[in-house]
């Protein structure tokens, strides 16, 4: 199906207890019990014809609901027609009251001289992918399981000098390390230090945006 924009996903879903945010309509189902959740979580699923834009983050408290056309990774009249059957089930959907604070996406941008140049490099260490449709080299790589921010490269107009003062973890498990290090540095990037391996590896991009690949190992 075609894009309707945030704009027009919002407007038709006022008044449902779902907020728009960064392509998604997302709200929260507060529960008492774990098994609550997933009940509330397989109540959605049938009510959406096990819709495959649907997800669900069921914990103890809550179940966190998040809606995305998974064809275009953007909404489309799928959403909507999922968050109204939703709506139809009666849960109170409140997207401002998670436990701690309001429903929300992140997303972590990576300035970026020549982006073409480096955005292998991250897409090979965080494991990431382009989203559907969307694979040029200004374009956000996502976490194709859904769990991590996007990261998306921010065009610079002359490089910085200075060290970065921002970088990224990538916890991995301990025997995938080897192989997510040597992928990075295949797609364009530098061992900065293995010093402290298998603890850590910090690598850089070809522009020296630095990125540690951890694991558990050695941290006892």
């Amino acid at each position: 199906m075609e894009r309707i924009g945030s704009a027009a996903a919002s407007a038709q879903v006022t008044g449902l207890g779902w907020r728009c945010v960064l392509g998604a309509l997302r709200t929260t189902v507060r529960v008492a019990s774990l098994a609550e959740g997933v009940e509330v979580a397989g109540r959605a699923a049938a009510a959406t014809g096990g819709y495959p834009g649907l997800r669900a983050d069921v914990r103890h408290d809550r179940v966190g609901l998040t809606l995305q056309d998974p064809g275009v990774a953007d909404l489309t009249g799928r959403d909507v027609a999922a968050a109204r059957a939703v709506a139809g089930l009666g849960l109170r959907l409140d997207p401002l009251a998670t436990g701690t604070r309001s429903v929300q996406g992140v997303e972590v941008a990576i300035d970026a001289l020549d982006a073409a140049a480096i955005r292998p490099f991250w897409r090979a260490v965080l494991g990431y992918a382009a989203e559907p449709g969307r694979d040029g080299p200004d374009d956000a790589l996502v976490d194709p399981d859904g769990q991590g921010p996007a990261v998306w490269f921010q065009r610079m107009a002359e490089p910085r000098p200075q060290r970065n003062r921002v970088h990224l973890d990538v916890a991995v498990p301990h025997d995938e390390a080897d192989r997510r290090v040597a992928a990075a540095l295949a797609a364009g990037g530098r061992l900065v230090s293995d010093a402290h391996a298998p603890r850590f590896w910090v690598l850089a991009d070809a522009e020296g945006n630095e990125v540690c690949v951890t694991t558990w190992q050695g941290r006892d």
